[in-house]
Protein backbone atom coordinates (compact mmCIF):
# COMPACT_ATOMS: atom_id res chain seq x y z
CA UNK A 1 0.00 0.00 0.00
CA UNK A 2 1.39 3.43 -0.79
CA UNK A 3 1.41 6.12 1.44
CA UNK A 4 1.23 9.80 0.15
CA UNK A 5 3.00 12.66 1.55
CA UNK A 6 1.85 15.69 -0.87
CA UNK A 7 -19.62 -5.53 -24.14
CA UNK A 8 -16.97 -7.65 -23.58
CA UNK A 9 -18.63 -8.69 -20.45
CA UNK A 10 -16.33 -7.38 -17.81
CA UNK A 11 -15.03 -4.39 -18.72
CA UNK A 12 -18.43 -2.26 -19.36
CA UNK A 13 -19.83 0.04 -16.39
CA UNK A 14 -23.27 -0.77 -15.71
CA UNK A 15 -24.71 2.53 -14.43
CA UNK A 16 -28.32 1.09 -13.61
CA UNK A 17 -29.73 0.86 -10.15
CA UNK A 18 -28.22 -3.02 -8.11
CA UNK A 19 -31.57 -4.90 -7.33
CA UNK A 20 -29.05 -5.80 -4.01
CA UNK A 21 -30.14 -6.16 -0.58
CA UNK A 22 -28.85 -4.20 2.19
CA UNK A 23 -25.46 -4.11 2.19
CA UNK A 24 -25.55 -5.04 5.96
CA UNK A 25 -26.06 -8.78 4.80
CA UNK A 26 -22.51 -8.14 3.36
CA UNK A 27 -21.00 -10.93 4.96
CA UNK A 28 -23.83 -13.49 2.96
CA UNK A 29 -23.76 -12.37 -0.41
CA UNK A 30 -21.45 -12.66 -3.17
CA UNK A 31 -19.29 -9.94 -2.92
CA UNK A 32 -16.63 -11.26 -1.01
CA UNK A 33 -15.91 -13.99 -3.02
CA UNK A 34 -14.96 -11.50 -5.94
CA UNK A 35 -12.12 -10.63 -3.82
CA UNK A 36 -8.86 -12.25 -3.74
CA UNK A 37 -5.52 -12.17 -1.96
CA UNK A 38 -2.44 -11.60 -4.13
CA UNK A 39 0.86 -12.59 -3.24
CA UNK A 40 3.91 -11.52 -5.08
CA UNK A 41 7.24 -12.15 -4.86
CA UNK A 42 9.36 -8.50 -6.10
CA UNK A 43 13.18 -8.06 -7.14
CA UNK A 44 13.86 -4.68 -7.58
CA UNK A 45 16.77 -3.50 -9.92
CA UNK A 46 20.11 -2.33 -8.79
CA UNK A 47 20.31 1.49 -10.32
CA UNK A 48 23.69 1.50 -9.61
CA UNK A 49 24.48 -1.39 -10.80
CA UNK A 50 22.69 -1.80 -13.31
CA UNK A 51 24.19 -5.57 -14.39
CA UNK A 52 22.60 -7.00 -11.00
CA UNK A 53 19.28 -6.95 -8.78
CA UNK A 54 18.65 -6.29 -5.39
CA UNK A 55 17.81 -8.84 -2.89
CA UNK A 56 14.05 -10.97 -3.18
CA UNK A 57 11.07 -9.83 -0.80
CA UNK A 58 7.59 -10.66 -0.85
CA UNK A 59 4.54 -8.69 -0.45
CA UNK A 60 0.54 -9.57 -0.35
CA UNK A 61 -1.95 -7.18 -1.74
CA UNK A 62 -6.02 -7.63 -2.87
CA UNK A 63 -7.64 -8.06 -6.04
CA UNK A 64 -11.27 -8.61 -7.52
CA UNK A 65 -13.19 -9.88 -10.40
CA UNK A 66 -13.85 -8.15 -13.25
CA UNK A 67 -15.03 -10.82 -15.63
CA UNK A 68 -13.73 -11.97 -19.18
CA UNK A 69 -11.26 -14.03 -16.68
CA UNK A 70 -9.40 -10.65 -15.52
CA UNK A 71 -8.62 -9.35 -12.05
CA UNK A 72 -7.74 -5.74 -11.22
CA UNK A 73 -5.71 -4.61 -8.43
CA UNK A 74 -2.76 -1.54 -7.74
CA UNK A 75 0.35 -1.44 -10.22
CA UNK A 76 2.42 -1.26 -6.83
CA UNK A 77 1.31 -4.63 -5.62
CA UNK A 78 2.86 -6.29 -8.63
CA UNK A 79 5.83 -4.04 -9.57
CA UNK A 80 9.02 -5.41 -10.40
CA UNK A 81 7.58 -8.79 -10.27
CA UNK A 82 8.90 -12.09 -10.90
CA UNK A 83 6.24 -14.42 -9.59
CA UNK A 84 2.56 -13.67 -8.98
CA UNK A 85 -0.15 -16.07 -7.12
CA UNK A 86 -3.75 -15.53 -6.30
CA UNK A 87 -6.44 -17.03 -3.78
CA UNK A 88 -9.77 -17.10 -3.33
CA UNK A 89 -11.79 -16.54 -0.18
CA UNK A 90 -11.90 -19.59 1.49
CA UNK A 91 -9.47 -21.46 -0.65
CA UNK A 92 -6.75 -23.21 0.23
CA UNK A 93 -4.90 -23.31 -3.15
CA UNK A 94 -2.94 -20.56 -4.80
CA UNK A 95 -3.12 -19.96 -8.64
CA UNK A 96 -0.50 -18.17 -10.88
CA UNK A 97 -1.53 -15.16 -12.23
CA UNK A 98 0.20 -13.08 -14.84
CA UNK A 99 0.30 -9.15 -15.87
CA UNK A 100 -1.56 -8.16 -19.06
CA UNK A 101 -1.71 -4.34 -18.43
CA UNK A 102 0.39 -1.84 -15.94
CA UNK A 103 -0.88 1.66 -15.52
CA UNK A 104 1.80 3.61 -13.11
CA UNK A 105 0.50 6.87 -13.76
CA UNK A 106 -2.94 5.61 -12.45
CA UNK A 107 -1.57 3.05 -9.97
CA UNK A 108 -3.55 0.05 -11.71
CA UNK A 109 -2.82 -3.17 -13.13
CA UNK A 110 -5.00 -5.98 -14.78
CA UNK A 111 -4.02 -9.53 -14.21
CA UNK A 112 -5.07 -13.15 -15.70
CA UNK A 113 -5.24 -16.56 -13.95
CA UNK A 114 -5.34 -19.06 -17.19
CA UNK A 115 -5.86 -22.01 -14.90
CA UNK A 116 -9.77 -22.44 -15.37
CA UNK A 117 -10.63 -24.09 -12.03
CA UNK A 118 -10.14 -20.39 -10.18
CA UNK A 119 -12.73 -19.20 -12.23
CA UNK A 120 -15.36 -21.99 -11.43
CA UNK A 121 -18.73 -20.67 -9.66
CA UNK A 122 -17.36 -17.08 -9.40
CA UNK A 123 -19.28 -13.79 -10.54
CA UNK A 124 -17.34 -10.30 -11.24
CA UNK A 125 -18.48 -7.53 -9.70
CA UNK A 126 -20.20 -4.13 -11.01
CA UNK A 127 -18.53 -0.96 -11.90
CA UNK A 128 -20.99 1.85 -10.10
CA UNK A 129 -21.35 5.82 -10.13
CA UNK A 130 -18.85 8.24 -8.58
CA UNK A 131 -20.27 8.54 -5.06
CA UNK A 132 -21.02 11.57 -2.94
CA UNK A 133 -19.79 13.11 -0.54
CA UNK A 134 -21.54 11.61 2.87
CA UNK A 135 -22.20 8.25 0.93
CA UNK A 136 -21.31 5.32 2.98
CA UNK A 137 -18.46 3.18 1.53
CA UNK A 138 -17.01 -0.36 2.67
CA UNK A 139 -13.50 -1.23 2.06
CA UNK A 140 -12.90 -5.17 1.39
CA UNK A 141 -9.33 -6.63 1.32
CA UNK A 142 -6.73 -8.41 2.98
CA UNK A 143 -4.65 -5.99 5.20
CA UNK A 144 -1.99 -7.46 7.07
CA UNK A 145 -2.57 -8.59 10.84
CA UNK A 146 -4.84 -11.93 9.75
CA UNK A 147 -5.14 -14.57 6.84
CA UNK A 148 -8.99 -13.66 6.18
CA UNK A 149 -10.76 -11.04 4.39
CA UNK A 150 -11.40 -7.62 6.24
CA UNK A 151 -14.37 -5.29 6.21
CA UNK A 152 -14.10 -1.61 7.52
CA UNK A 153 -16.90 1.10 6.80
CA UNK A 154 -16.81 4.72 6.48
CA UNK A 155 -18.30 7.54 4.11
CA UNK A 156 -17.01 9.67 1.13
CA UNK A 157 -14.97 12.86 2.92
CA UNK A 158 -13.71 14.41 -0.13
CA UNK A 159 -13.22 14.40 -4.37
CA UNK A 160 -11.14 16.37 -6.09
CA UNK A 161 -7.55 15.75 -8.39
CA UNK A 162 -5.35 13.58 -6.08
CA UNK A 163 -1.67 13.40 -6.15
CA UNK A 164 -1.11 9.60 -6.94
CA UNK A 165 1.99 8.35 -4.97
CA UNK A 166 3.39 5.60 -6.95
CA UNK A 167 2.71 7.26 -10.33
CA UNK A 168 3.77 10.71 -9.02
CA UNK A 169 0.52 11.87 -11.76
CA UNK A 170 -2.31 13.92 -10.38
CA UNK A 171 -5.56 12.27 -11.23
CA UNK A 172 -9.14 12.43 -9.64
CA UNK A 173 -9.29 10.53 -6.12
CA UNK A 174 -12.00 9.95 -3.24
CA UNK A 175 -10.90 10.67 -0.19
CA UNK A 176 -12.70 8.07 2.45
CA UNK A 177 -12.63 7.67 5.92
CA UNK A 178 -12.44 3.88 6.56
CA UNK A 179 -9.45 2.29 7.54
CA UNK A 180 -6.54 1.34 5.22
CA UNK A 181 -3.92 -0.38 5.89
CA UNK A 182 -0.69 -2.26 3.76
CA UNK A 183 -2.02 -5.25 2.02
CA UNK A 184 -5.52 -3.22 1.29
CA UNK A 185 -4.48 -2.02 -1.92
CA UNK A 186 -5.92 -3.02 -4.89
CA UNK A 187 -8.80 -4.00 -2.73
CA UNK A 188 -12.49 -2.87 -3.84
CA UNK A 189 -14.56 -0.27 -1.92
CA UNK A 190 -18.44 -0.80 -2.38
CA UNK A 191 -21.58 1.65 -1.97
CA UNK A 192 -25.03 0.47 -0.42
CA UNK A 193 -25.86 -0.79 -3.26
CA UNK A 194 -23.04 -3.31 -3.29
CA UNK A 195 -21.46 -1.40 -6.50
CA UNK A 196 -17.70 -1.18 -6.83
CA UNK A 197 -17.22 2.38 -6.68
CA UNK A 198 -13.15 2.54 -6.49
CA UNK A 199 -9.83 0.59 -5.96
CA UNK A 200 -8.40 1.50 -2.01
CA UNK A 201 -4.85 2.36 -2.70
CA UNK A 202 -2.84 5.46 -0.58
CA UNK A 203 -3.38 6.79 2.74
CA UNK A 204 -2.15 10.16 3.95
CA UNK A 205 0.64 9.65 7.03
CA UNK A 206 0.79 12.47 9.20
CA UNK A 207 1.11 13.75 12.54
CA UNK A 208 -1.69 16.61 11.90
CA UNK A 209 -4.32 14.16 10.16
CA UNK A 210 -6.07 11.30 10.59
CA UNK A 211 -8.42 8.65 8.63
CA UNK A 212 -7.24 9.34 5.78
CA UNK A 213 -7.32 7.08 2.73
CA UNK A 214 -7.83 7.25 -0.98
CA UNK A 215 -10.08 5.31 -3.43
CA UNK A 216 -9.41 5.53 -7.46
CA UNK A 217 -13.11 6.13 -8.61
CA UNK A 218 -14.27 4.93 -11.27
CA UNK A 219 -13.97 7.21 -14.17
CA UNK A 220 -10.10 6.47 -13.79
CA UNK A 221 -10.74 2.75 -13.20
CA UNK A 222 -12.55 2.81 -16.64
CA UNK A 223 -10.31 5.18 -18.66
CA UNK A 224 -8.02 2.02 -17.67
CA UNK A 225 -10.26 -0.72 -18.69
CA UNK A 226 -10.95 1.03 -22.13
CA UNK A 227 -7.88 2.24 -22.66
CA UNK A 228 -7.10 -1.65 -23.33
CA UNK A 229 -9.62 -2.64 -25.05
CA UNK A 230 -8.88 -0.01 -27.63
CA UNK A 231 -5.13 -0.48 -27.57
CA UNK A 232 -4.75 -3.82 -26.34
CA UNK A 233 -2.45 -1.96 -23.99
CA UNK A 234 -2.13 0.46 -21.67
CA UNK A 235 -1.19 4.18 -23.15
CA UNK A 236 -1.28 6.44 -20.59
CA UNK A 237 -3.51 9.38 -19.74
CA UNK A 238 -2.94 12.64 -22.11
CA UNK A 239 -2.27 16.70 -21.07
CA UNK A 240 -1.80 19.52 -23.08
CA UNK A 241 1.74 20.30 -22.28
CA UNK A 242 1.76 23.15 -20.87
CA UNK A 243 2.26 25.54 -17.42
CA UNK A 244 -0.36 27.50 -16.34
CA UNK A 245 -0.72 30.12 -13.76
CA UNK A 246 -3.93 31.17 -12.00
CA UNK A 247 -5.26 34.54 -13.03
CA UNK A 248 -6.66 35.81 -9.84
CA UNK A 249 -5.25 39.37 -9.95
CA UNK A 250 -7.35 42.11 -11.71
CA UNK A 251 -4.32 43.68 -12.52
CA UNK A 252 -3.00 40.61 -14.27
CA UNK A 253 -5.89 40.21 -16.11
CA UNK A 254 -6.13 43.76 -17.20
CA UNK A 255 -2.81 43.88 -18.41
CA UNK A 256 -3.39 40.59 -20.81
CA UNK A 257 -7.03 42.38 -21.79
CA UNK A 258 -9.33 39.54 -20.35
CA UNK A 259 -12.47 41.06 -19.86
CA UNK A 260 -13.62 39.24 -16.94
CA UNK A 261 -12.57 36.55 -14.40
CA UNK A 262 -11.79 33.78 -16.59
CA UNK A 263 -8.84 31.63 -18.14
CA UNK A 264 -5.57 30.40 -16.50
CA UNK A 265 -2.41 32.04 -18.34
CA UNK A 266 0.02 29.65 -20.26
CA UNK A 267 3.47 29.96 -18.96
CA UNK A 268 5.70 27.75 -20.78
CA UNK A 269 4.57 25.36 -23.70
CA UNK A 270 6.60 22.35 -23.88
CA UNK A 271 8.37 22.62 -27.87
CA UNK A 272 7.37 18.32 -27.72
CA UNK A 273 3.60 19.12 -27.26
CA UNK A 274 1.27 19.37 -29.92
CA UNK A 275 0.16 22.58 -28.26
CA UNK A 276 3.28 24.32 -29.07
CA UNK A 277 1.78 24.41 -32.20
CA UNK A 278 -1.41 26.24 -31.14
CA UNK A 279 -0.61 28.14 -28.04
CA UNK A 280 1.96 30.42 -27.24
CA UNK A 281 3.32 32.03 -23.94
CA UNK A 282 1.25 34.21 -23.13
CA UNK A 283 -1.90 33.01 -24.01
CA UNK A 284 -4.99 32.82 -21.19
CA UNK A 285 -6.80 29.64 -21.77
CA UNK A 286 -10.61 30.72 -21.38
CA UNK A 287 -12.65 27.21 -22.09
CA UNK A 288 -12.00 23.72 -22.71
CA UNK A 289 -14.22 21.72 -25.28
CA UNK A 290 -16.50 24.25 -24.41
CA UNK A 291 -16.22 24.12 -20.81
CA UNK A 292 -15.22 27.47 -19.25
CA UNK A 293 -12.20 27.78 -17.22
CA UNK A 294 -12.20 29.54 -14.01
CA UNK A 295 -9.48 31.89 -12.86
CA UNK A 296 -8.70 29.07 -10.45
CA UNK A 297 -7.97 27.07 -12.79
CA UNK A 298 -11.36 25.15 -11.23
CA UNK A 299 -14.16 24.01 -13.76
CA UNK A 300 -17.75 23.10 -13.01
CA UNK A 301 -17.97 19.36 -11.26
CA UNK A 302 -21.76 17.81 -11.09
CA UNK A 303 -23.92 20.36 -9.86
CA UNK A 304 -22.83 22.59 -6.64
CA UNK A 305 -18.86 21.62 -7.31
CA UNK A 306 -15.83 22.23 -9.27
CA UNK A 307 -12.72 21.09 -9.83
CA UNK A 308 -9.10 20.83 -10.88
CA UNK A 309 -8.58 22.08 -14.24
CA UNK A 310 -6.95 18.84 -15.32
CA UNK A 311 -9.11 16.63 -14.95
CA UNK A 312 -10.99 17.84 -18.25
CA UNK A 313 -7.62 16.53 -19.99
CA UNK A 314 -7.37 13.23 -18.07
CA UNK A 315 -10.76 11.88 -19.53
CA UNK A 316 -9.43 12.51 -22.75
CA UNK A 317 -7.20 9.40 -24.34
CA UNK A 318 -3.91 9.33 -26.36
CA UNK A 319 -4.78 10.25 -29.84
CA UNK A 320 -7.68 12.81 -28.61
CA UNK A 321 -8.51 16.42 -30.18
CA UNK A 322 -9.80 18.93 -27.65
CA UNK A 323 -10.98 22.26 -28.98
CA UNK A 324 -9.29 25.81 -26.57
CA UNK A 325 -10.77 29.01 -26.56
CA UNK A 326 -8.07 30.98 -25.40
CA UNK A 327 -7.42 34.93 -25.91
CA UNK A 328 -4.36 36.43 -27.10
CA UNK A 329 -3.33 40.18 -26.79
CA UNK A 330 -7.46 40.89 -26.52
CA UNK A 331 -8.43 38.60 -29.52
CA UNK A 332 -10.96 35.83 -28.62
CA UNK A 333 -9.72 32.46 -31.11
CA UNK A 334 -10.65 28.79 -31.27
CA UNK A 335 -7.42 26.51 -31.79
CA UNK A 336 -7.19 22.90 -31.88
CA UNK A 337 -4.84 20.51 -30.50
CA UNK A 338 -4.50 16.94 -30.16
CA UNK A 339 -3.66 15.33 -26.83
CA UNK A 340 -0.51 12.77 -25.86
CA UNK A 341 0.87 11.61 -22.69
CA UNK A 342 3.60 13.45 -21.42
CA UNK A 343 7.25 12.49 -22.56
CA UNK A 344 9.56 13.03 -19.56
CA UNK A 345 12.84 13.98 -20.34
CA UNK A 346 14.06 12.10 -17.26
CA UNK A 347 11.74 9.07 -17.10
CA UNK A 348 10.05 8.30 -13.78
CA UNK A 349 10.04 4.50 -14.34
CA UNK A 350 12.24 2.23 -16.71
CA UNK A 351 10.51 0.67 -19.12
CA UNK A 352 10.83 -3.89 -19.17
CA UNK A 353 11.58 -2.64 -15.40
CA UNK A 354 15.29 -3.80 -15.93
CA UNK A 355 17.51 -0.43 -16.82
CA UNK A 356 19.95 -0.81 -19.96
CA UNK A 357 23.18 -0.14 -19.49
CA UNK A 358 26.91 -0.01 -21.84
CA UNK A 359 29.80 -0.89 -20.45
CA UNK A 360 32.67 0.88 -22.35
CA UNK A 361 36.45 0.69 -21.24
CA UNK A 362 35.35 0.73 -17.49
CA UNK A 363 33.00 3.08 -18.05
CA UNK A 364 29.29 2.47 -17.05
CA UNK A 365 26.53 4.61 -19.36
CA UNK A 366 22.92 3.84 -18.25
CA UNK A 367 19.84 6.23 -18.77
CA UNK A 368 19.49 8.64 -16.84
CA UNK A 369 15.71 7.80 -14.95
CA UNK A 370 13.94 9.41 -11.38
CA UNK A 371 14.81 5.79 -9.82
CA UNK A 372 18.82 6.49 -10.38
CA UNK A 373 18.36 9.84 -9.37
CA UNK A 374 17.05 8.25 -6.11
Amino acid sequence: MASSTRKDKGLSIDFKESQVADFEDLEEDKFLNAVVKVYCTHIRPDYGLPWQKQRQHSSTGSAFMIGDNKLLTNAHCVEHDTQIKVKRRGDDKKYVAKVLARGTECDLAMLSVENEEFWRGTEPLQLGRLPCLQDSVTVVGYPLGGDTISVTKGVVSRIEVTPYAHGTSDLLGVQIDAAINAGNSGGPAFNEQGECIGVAFQVFRSDEAENIGYVIPTTVVSHFLNDYRKNGKYTGFPCLGVLLQKLENPALRESLKVPSSEGVLVRRVEPTAPASSVLRKGDVITSFDGVSVGCEGTVPFRSTERIAFRYLTSQKYAGDVAQLGIIREGNVMKVQTILHPRKHLVPFNVDGGQPSYLIVAGLVFTPLTEPFIE
